[in-house]
């Protein structure tokens, strides 16, 4: 069988990209008509280098004021000798500040950076101390307390392997399934951060959230392992606590 392309024609390659940003001022990382988002100022910034539109696949979509140090996407492109990494600076030369293109490589031609992806990591910042500096409070929730670290991760050891996650779901979450695959979780300090890391295979809208808010009322209000345990069980988000608020969490990896 004949192949159905031309002699000189040759194939898109698929380029990955590592990406950073500050949320603060982008409604999430999908592309939306009429705001400012992570994907739409890359896509238009791809356009300027193609001079045609192209379509940017990220492996999560982040929500409205939520950072990223590790978001992976990838794009086809149709340019012809320049070497993937040149994308680098290419993009970053026309993007703004608060998002940055940290890797560019070429990758096989079926990858795609969210159906591929077998991780993602999230992490969510806490100030315990009574002050924060104005420009910490961009990327972070400040608590104004110091938590019981050991009483939050006997919580945070609840969440581990298959589960119905219903009870940190939104009420407009649209997931055929609220099951998903935690593969660990943890609470840590980080200098006078306190840093809560959660990893799955995927998350429902708001789950980090939802979770981070959830555990730091339950330790505020003294309860133990087993009251968080039976709040996971209910399936109830009103059982649950509040939502977190989105500056501090961070897309921090995603594993292929």
């Amino acid at each position: 069988m004949k192949s159905m392309c031309k002699a000189d024609e040759v194939p898109p390659r698929n380029i990955k990209i590592l990406v950073a940003y500050d949320g603060t001022d982008f409604f999430g990382w999908q592309r939306q008509a009429r705001a400012r988002t992570v994907q739409g100022d890359i896509e238009d910034a791809l356009e300027t280098l193609h001079k045609a539109p192209v379509a940017l696949t990220g492996a999560g979509r982040t929500d409205t004021g939520v950072h990223a140090s590790g978001q992976v996407a990838n794009f086809y492109t149709s340019i012809r000798g320049m070497e993937p990494e040149r994308f680098v600076p290419a993009l970053n030369s026309l993007l703004s500040r608060d998002v940055r293109i940290l890797e560019a490589k070429e990758t096989y031609r079926s990858f795609h950076a969210r159906f591929d992806a077998r991780r993602r990591t999230y992490r969510y910042h806490f100030i315990t101390r009574p002050h924060a500096l104005p420009w910490e409070l961009r990327c972070a929730w400040h608590i104004r307390r110091r938590p019981d670290i050991r009483r939050l991760n006997e919580y945070a050891r609840l969440f581990r392997g298959e589960m119905d996650c219903s009870a940190f779901a939104a009420p407009t979450d649209k997931s055929k399934s609220r099951h998903r695959y935690i593969s660990s979780a943890c609470f840590y300090v980080e200098g006078d951060r306190l840093i809560f890391e959660i990893s799955a295979n995927a998350f429902l809208w708001r789950m980090v959230r939802s979770v981070a808010g959830t555990l730091i009322r339950c330790e505020e209000k003294g309860l133990n392992a087993a009251d968080v345990q039976g709040i996971i069980e209910s399936g109830s988000r009103a059982l649950a606590g509040p939502t977190a608020p989105p500056q501090g969490l961070f897309l921090w990896k995603v594993d292929y």
